[in-house]
């Protein structure tokens, strides 16, 4: 173990600390710490120029850092932080990596502002909760055997700390009431999860809430072992009981064997239990139904607000009366929707998930949004498969998951020869590293904004508009 200064930040919420040695500082990086804190860190991994750490405890606080009247999870390691100072870390890290990785020089010059959340708190709609039979005690800083539902400790995957009130960043009347529900299921008889022996009954709670509708969707997950003397109708009766019958939707039974702590599993089985199993959220004027397994913004107001962003800057193009609008990874069809209303052209939306196209084509006919086209397909593969669209590409927006878009994707992308490229990205590390590529091919960063998608975590949303520096179509 060691004991550490943190004196700066990096990019995903790192804390840097300056380790003394002969040969000068050395650098330790340590996941969710702060600077001005003094922290307890485990080596995770050694290099020769640094060490990755991580987090045990916070031995000294920030003088940044104010009380809060939640109670403290580990998911949420700026809590403590204002949220002004949070935006400036996000801003700054974000700034670094655009010039470090993007090779943009002065990013602060094309920066358009940090769009906020509307709601700094309870701003989640969707909370997943883990059972185990090993409780971390917060007073004591031990593991005690016992009966936890919870959030699972900092950096392990065996003990959970039991939540006794409000986290700040779901529904409070659910989070208030979780204690009493652990109590109704310890009452049972029934074990809760063991993750190292891999055995027990009780494994997850998810919670799934419609902000526009109030409305709730739960999923118990457990393993089949002791099925039999589960009282499933009283389980029922207890979440109606604790969460308000109006408020619950519906209620749902997961059965999942497998070892792994997922709350998905590969050979399990959901039953729906009472009432309806998926419900319907508004953004932008649009319906959504939304099953617990389906892909949904986890912040619907601060979504909405990444959206405006998204439709202004495929708008402020000068799109041509025949252009096609190309959402690629669209997910379950959001953007593309909001496209398809906002600029009357034809939108085509792509994304390799079968499920998640199924949704979208969906939800496209629920709004009735005309002109729009749904693909179940590799990005990469369609955009060959498709010459049709060649010299039509108005504005391409992309929108991919963390890990980036591949260089080959990308570089088909790129051959679209499209005048205006909005770029959506969760990650700023991977957008920063495609930047690079696009600026070879011929597209300069015009502006970013930011967006606070995820108050009190170290992450945050990308706005990127670039434009084909010759600005012709084909």
């Amino acid at each position: 173990m060691l004991d550490l200064d943190i004196t700066d930040h990096a990019f995903g919420g790192k804390g840097i600390a300056k380790v003394p040695t002969d040969k000068g500082p050395f650098a330790v990086f340590v996941q969710n710490a702060l600077p001005g804190q003094r922290v307890r860190a485990q080596v995770t991994s050694c290099k020769s120029k640094y060490a990755e750490c991580r987090l045990v405890d916070v031995l000294q606080r920030s003088t940044e850092e104010v009380e809060i009247p939640y109670q403290e999870i580990p998911g949420a390691p700026f809590a403590h932080l204002p949220i002004e100072t949070q935006h400036r870390f996000k801003q700054q890290t974000t700034f670094d990596l655009f010039r470090k990785i993007g090779g943009i020089t002065a990013p602060e010059d094309l920066f358009r502002g940090f769009v906020s959340s509307p709601s700094d708190w309870h701003y989640r709609n969707k909370m997943e909760y883990s059972f185990s039979a090993i409780i971390h005690d917060a007073e004591s800083g031990e593991n005690i055997d016992g009966f936890g539902l919870g959030f699972k400790r900092r950096g392990t995957w065996w003990s959970v700390e039991n939540l006794e009130r409000d986290s700040g960043l779901f529904d409070a009347d659910v989070e208030n009431s979780l204690h009493h529900l652990r109590k109704w299921c310890e009452n049972t008889g029934l074990p809760p999860w063991h993750p190292p022996k891999r055995e027990g009954f009780f494994r997850f709670l998810v919670v799934r809430k419609s902000v526009a509708h109030d409305q709730l969707l739960v999923n118990l997950v457990t393993s089949s072992t002791g099925l039999e003397a589960f009282d499933s109708v009283g389980f029922q009766d207890q979440i109606r009981e604790l969460f308000g019958p109006d408020r619950v939707a519906g209620i749902l039974h997961t059965l999942n064997d497998d070892t792994g702590e997922r709350v998905e599993a590969r050979a399990g089985d959901t039953q729906l239990l009472s009432g309806q199993d998926r419900i319907t959220e508004v953004l932008h004027g649009l319906s959504f139904e939304i099953s617990m397994s389906s892909f949904f913004q986890t912040n619907p107001g601060s979504a909405q607000r990444l959206y405006a962003e998204v439709l202004a800057g495929v708008e402020e193009e000068g799109l041509r009366p025949n252009d096609v609008i190309l959402d690629l990874f669209c997910g379950t069809g959001t953007i593309a929707q909001l496209l398809a209303r906002a600029c009357h052209r034809p939108v085509v939306g792509v994304d390799i998930v079968e499920s998640a196209i199924d949704d979208a084509t969906k939800s496209a006919a629920r709004n009735e949004t005309t002109g729009l086209t749904f693909h179940a397909a590799d990005v990469g593969k369609f955009l060959l498969e498709h010459p049709e669209y060649n010299g039509r590409i108005g504005a391409v927006v992309l929108d991919p998951p963390r890990a980036g878009i591949s260089p080959k994707t990308l570089r088909k992308v790129i051959r679209l020869g499209a005048p205006r490229i909005v770029y959506v990205s969760c990650n700023p590390a991977t957008q920063a590293r495609d930047m690079q590529v696009l600026s070879e091919w011929g597209y300069s960063l015009l502006s970013f904004k930011l967006v606070d998608q995820f108050p009190h975590t170290a992450h945050v949303e990308t706005v990127a508009i670039f434009d084909k520096t010759d600005r012709t179509h084909g």
